[in-house]
């Protein structure tokens, strides 16, 4: 089988990296997972390795993921129906206890086993370690999902400064016990601004913000929050990306330079998003 590159060639793509490897290079990225990325095994083990090579070169990369379609796999062979609210799944006593078994269980530890046989060196921990998400009930509605009323970094920072890759799972506790379900954008966005992220990468499965959502090619590729509330005005920013831009907008409030919400059917998109000129997504910056 013929090469498709040359050794030139590779060597001249990573000497075009390495302005941003520089510009990295010690610096936090929060890179939230999940959705199609996450259900693809080939795509997960690709962005497993973007990750592991981030680690290498010295980036501080910190994942937070969901895993909705794993629970929904588990409730149906327990013989419950998922049901939403405004995009949040309702979560009973029931639902929240699979929904801690499955994220900060199975996925969570999945996902730090691919991490390491990928070269990197990773600790799962959940949103209850270290009392590092603190919550309360969001909407009686709801039942068990939070809202986020504490984020502690410790145990993030901790891991970090021992050379670690944190991957998180968005379970969280309150004072007295209780478990609650946290959105995955919402948590990573919290997580960002209270660690002082340099970037966040939110994993969605659309290729970003398009100015007609059935036109692949009306992208737009970047845009500041001004820019933003004024396309949901005009209904152009709809449906579930809404909360997305919003968890965009808590972010960069708290701190984050700016933020990519990106295509994760893409191979390879965070390495195409934070090692070349060309990006994987919609960045939103502050104005």
């Amino acid at each position: 089988m013929k090469e498709m590159f040359s050794n030139a060639e590779r060597a001249e793509v990573l000497t075009q990296a390495l302005p941003y490897i520089k510009k990295f290079n010690g610096k936090i990225i929060v890179i939230k997972y999940g959705g199609n990325a996450m259900i693809n095994e080939q795509l997960k083990e690709q962005v497993m390795e973007d990750i592991a090579l981030l680690w290498l070169v010295g980036v501080k990369v910190v994942l937070v993921h969901g895993g909705g379609p794993e629970i929904n796999e588990i409730m149906g062979k327990l013989g419950k129906k998922p049901e939403f609210i405004d995009g949040l799944r309702v979560t009973d006593k029931e639902t929240v206890d699979i929904v801690q078994m499955v994220l900060a269980g199975k996925v969570n530890k999945s996902l730090v086993t691919l991490l390491q046989m990928k070269g990197g060196h990773a600790v799962g921990l959940s949103g209850m370690d270290g009392g590092m998400i603190e919550a309360k009930i969001k909407d009686e509605r709801l039942g068990y999902v939070g809202k986020i009323t504490k984020i502690r970094t410790q145990p993030i920072t901790d891991l970090l400064e021992k050379n670690y890759i944190p991957v998180i799972s968005t379970v969280a506790s309150d004072r007295h016990g209780n478990v609650y379900n946290i959105n995955g954008d919402t948590a990573a966005a919290y997580i960002a601004g209270a660690l002082g992220a340099e970037r966040l990468l939110m994993m969605t499965d659309i290729a970003g913000i398009l100015r007609d959502r059935e036109d692949p090619g009306s992208l737009i590729p970047e845009l500041t929050i001004s820019e933003a509330k004024k396309l949901h005005e005009e209904g152009i920013i709809c449906g579930g990306m809404i909360p997305k831009v919003d968890c965009c907008i808590e972010a960069i409030g708290a701190g984050v330079k700016n933020v990519t919400i990106m295509d994760g059917r893409i191979s390879h998109s965070i390495l195409m998003e934070l090692l070349t000129d060309e990006g994987a997504g919609t960045m939103v910056t502050g104005d």
